[in-house]
């Protein structure tokens, strides 16, 4: 996964922060934005392997990040991360298209890094479609 670049999109600053430093301190370049707007504005000026949004934000939601990202960056990889519970991951996949994998929180580092090797891994963008 080197040169991959990875943009944290949640409005938990606390967790991107940390969820930085640590896929930082395994050799991963990562960047974090806490809301949908600077999520777009940096990946205009950049471009990502894979992002990783969480569903629910105040302002521009996960889900408007991911619709954009798929029209704007089509090779992007998209990975979602939410706190809704189980019963509801199956809606989301049908709900979300584009979406490579969903990640439950919390979530572990080593679970993070396993989902984002896989999406890298991959040469379809949108293994859940």
């Amino acid at each position: 996964m080197e040169n991959c670049r990875i943009l944290l999109i949640d409005d938990e600053l606390e967790l991107v922060s940390t969820l930085v430093e640590r896929l930082e301190i395994r050799g991963i370049c990562a960047d974090a934005v806490t809301n949908g707007h600077d999520a777009l504005e940096r990946m205009r000026d950049m471009p990502y392997d894979v992002i990783v949004a969480d569903l629910k934000m105040p302002g521009l939601s996960g889900k408007e990040v991911i619709e954009i990202t798929r029209a704007r960056y089509p090779e992007t990889k998209i990975l979602l991360i939410t706190g809704h519970g189980r019963s509801s991951h199956d809606e989301m996949e049908k709900n979300i298209p584009g979406v490579f994998e969903i990640l439950m929180k919390p979530f572990n580092i080593n679970q993070l890094i396993s989902s984002i090797q896989r999406a890298v891994e991959n040469p379809n963008p949108e293994k859940n479609e």
